[in-house]
């Protein structure tokens, strides 16, 4: 892992769009933890079983089992202020996210906009603005 790398959490079922967000991401200096499957995430942050401390957290909106909204809505009963951003191709998902301190982007996302996001989103924590 590289020294003072933030490490971002990615959740997407998609193996092929997951490969490609955790290889834009690595690129750009953030150590990626991929995953799959949103329940098992919310075991791991109950039970502290990350190698490293998540800094922020990259979520897809439609997963089988439990979608977007439903994870991120368990995930801010346990890490209320963590960074968090949400990527659908249905933009009028948005709306199930009102009040949940989510940074929300539509599908397709070019990489530059995803870096640039995500970095906003973690100025933000940092400065306690988030």
């Amino acid at each position: 892992m590289p020294q003072n790398a933030t490490t971002v959490l990615l959740i997407d079922d998609n193996a092929i769009q997951a490969a490609t967000r955790q290889a834009i991401l690595k690129r750009a200096g953030y150590f990626v933890i991929a995953a799959l499957d949103t329940a098992r995430v919310l075991e791991q942050f109950r039970h502290d079983e990350f190698p490293t401390p998540i800094g922020a957290v990259i979520t897809d909106h439609l997963m089988p089992g439990m979608n977007g909204a439903e994870f991120v809505r368990e995930l801010r009963r346990t890490h209320p202020e963590l960074p968090v951003m949400v990527i659908s191709g249905l933009d009028e998902a948005e709306y199930e996210y009102v009040g949940m301190n989510v940074r929300f982007l539509v599908k397709p996302l070019l990489p530059d906009l995803l870096l640039s996001n995500l970095s906003e989103l973690l100025q933000q924590e940092q400065v306690g603005v988030a």
